[in-house]
């Protein structure tokens, strides 16, 4: 006699749950199969395109690289042309210059207002005259000295 409770143990290893998950793994790796080939064929699709485009801009290039050889040779003679061109026009741009050269007389500035007077150069003979004695150590003591007009007044 055994006693049952009502609690049965799950079986680890039936076999019709393992084909079960074997199923729908095989239908996981199926469906990213499927998905994998629809991506290859979507990049295949862009390969050649990139290839097609790339095989185009090769031609431009070619065509493009002639057209530059051929302006090249034009710009070169266009410029060897215009620097013959400037070596005889040159005396005849610097005879219409000197021709129709601008003069202007010396000017003299005008000082008749007041802020505009000119200044005339400062007679330094007197300082000279002071300094030809020897070096000043005192006002008090220099020739001056019995002018006062020339001793600075002690500011008060």
């Amino acid at each position: 006699m055994s006693l049952n409770l009502g609690i049965r143990r799950p079986r680890k290893h039936r076999a019709v749950d393992e084909v079960g998950r074997l199923r729908e793994e095989n239908h996981r790796l199926l469906t990213q199969l499927f998905g994998a080939r629809d991506h290859i064929a979507i990049q295949e699709q862009q390969l050649a395109d990139v290839r097609a485009k790339q095989a185009e801009a090769e031609l431009e290039l070619v065509r493009v690289a002639g057209s530059l050889e051929g302006r090249t040779a034009e710009r070169d003679q266009a410029l060897a042309e215009a620097d013959r061109l400037r070596a005889q026009l040159a005396p005849y741009l610097a005879a219409d210059a000197n021709a129709n050269a601008i003069t202007v007389p010396p000017s003299e500035r005008d000082t008749s207002r007041f802020e505009d007077q000119a200044t005339a150069p400062i007679d330094v003979r007197e300082l000279q005259a002071r300094f030809a004695a020897g070096p000043v150590v005192s006002l008090h003591h220099s020739p001056q000295a019995a002018d006062p007009a020339h001793i600075p007044a002690p500011a008060a």
